[in-house]
């Protein structure tokens, strides 16, 4: 999609940048989000337990691409990296909850809720970017490499050149940021879905990303 560039502004007004912010909220929801708001940094919860759940169990993607932790920024990096920023867009897609739990039958669905996230994210973060938030950055859910690459290595991990390097994101719990609280202070109903829950017993799965935007 091309994109018109606008002229970079050091200083922007409030009322434009709440028009952009809006604007950037509204494309979310356009391109298949169930919902999304405008955030500020200061609300946004980083946790070094988050990423203590990628190690403890082991997930499966730990360790096998660029965007999962060990090798993406860790939540004390983030930490200092977020202050930099006031504002965000924080959406979600609600799916249906056997999409989640991991199995055979699903995994095809899955594996497309997942990209779907991916894209909005890319998306909104290149608005923004065309915009001239030139630092705007978007944190998505889940592995990469599993939503993209699960049949191949990670070339980016072998110093190569990444297959999706302009839609894949680190997720946002691969670098300590609590979507799950987050989401709940918005008063979002998010549930807790893992391989040992009857998806027949909870109302609806939650996937969720977040971009950085000024």
């Amino acid at each position: 999609m091309r994109r018109t560039a606008r002229k970079i502004e050091l200083e922007i007004s409030e009322d434009s940048l709440n028009n952009d912010l809006e604007k950037y909220r509204q494309e979310a929801i356009r391109l298949g989000a169930t919902d999304s708001k405008i955030v500020t940094s200061d609300v946004i919860p980083i946790d070094d337990r988050v990423v203590l759940k990628c190690e403890i169990p082991v997930c499966f993607g730990y360790g096998t691409c660029a965007n999962c932790p060990p090798n993406t920024i860790t939540p004390s990096e983030l930490r200092n990296l977020i202050t930099k920023y006031k504002h965000a867009i924080f959406f979600k897609l609600e799916v249906k909850p056997e999409v989640i739990v991991r199995n055979r039958e699903t995994i095809l669905e899955r594996a497309g809720a997942y990209q779907k996230i991916f894209e909005i994210v890319s998306a909104v973060e290149s608005m923004a970017f065309y915009d001239g938030y030139y630092l705007a950055v978007g944190f998505a859910a889940g592995s990469c490499k599993s939503t993209y690459c699960y049949k191949v290595e990670c070339s980016a991990l072998r110093g190569e050149r990444c297959r999706h390097e302009l839609r894949v994101r680190p997720s946002m719990e691969a670098v300590g940021i609590d979507a799950y609280r987050l989401a709940t202070s918005l008063g979002w109903d998010v549930y807790p879905i893992g391989s040992d829950c009857d998806p027949r017993d909870i109302p609806k799965g939650s996937l969720m990303g977040l971009v950085l935007v000024h």
